[in-house]
C-alpha cells in the first residue's frame, strides 16, 4: 500500500500537504500512511481511494486494477466513439446500432408517458 499511495500522489504532482488538506487530515498523519508508520482507518482508506479515483482493493494490493468500475454509463456518448465493451450476443455494437437502440428506448419512454401510470 505504501508504494501505491506515494505513486498515486506523485502522478498528480501533489505534495504531502496538498494531499492531506484534501483529505482533511494533518500532513504528518498522511505522511505516516505513506511511510507505513501509521495505518489508515477503514473510513480514511475509503476517503483516500475516492480522492485518487481508485478502490480500496487497489490501495491494499489486492488487485492491480487501478480505476474503479463505473456504476453507470451514458450510452449517448458512445455514439461518437463506439466502445468495444458494449456488446450484444458477444458482438460489439456499431454506431448505427447504438443510435437505433437509443431511439428505441426513447420511444418506449414516450409511450409510457402518454399512457400514464399503470
Amino acid at each position: 500500500m505504501l508504494d501505491r499511495l506515494s505513486e498515486l500522489r506523485k502522478e498528480r504532482k501533489w505534495s504531502l500537504q496538498e494531499t492531506a488538506d484534501q483529505l482533511g487530515i494533518a500532513k504528518s498523519t498522511y505522511a505516516g500512511y505513506e511511510s507505513g508508520y501509521r495505518e489508515p482507518s477503514l473510513l480514511s482508506l475509503t476517503q483516500i481511494a475516492e480522492l485518487f479515483d481508485t478502490t480500496v482493493d487497489y490501495l491494499l494490493g489486492r488487485t492491480d486494477e487501478l480505476h474503479r468500475m463505473q456504476t453507470s454509463v451514458e450510452i449517448t456518448t458512445a455514439i461518437h466513439t463506439p466502445s468495444p465493451s458494449l456488446l450484444i450476443d458477444g458482438e460489439p455494437l456499431t454506431a448505427d446500432e447504438l443510435i437505433d437502440f437509443i431511439a428505441f428506448i426513447r420511444s418506449k419512454r414516450d409511450l409510457k408517458l402518454e399512457k400514464g401510470p399503470a
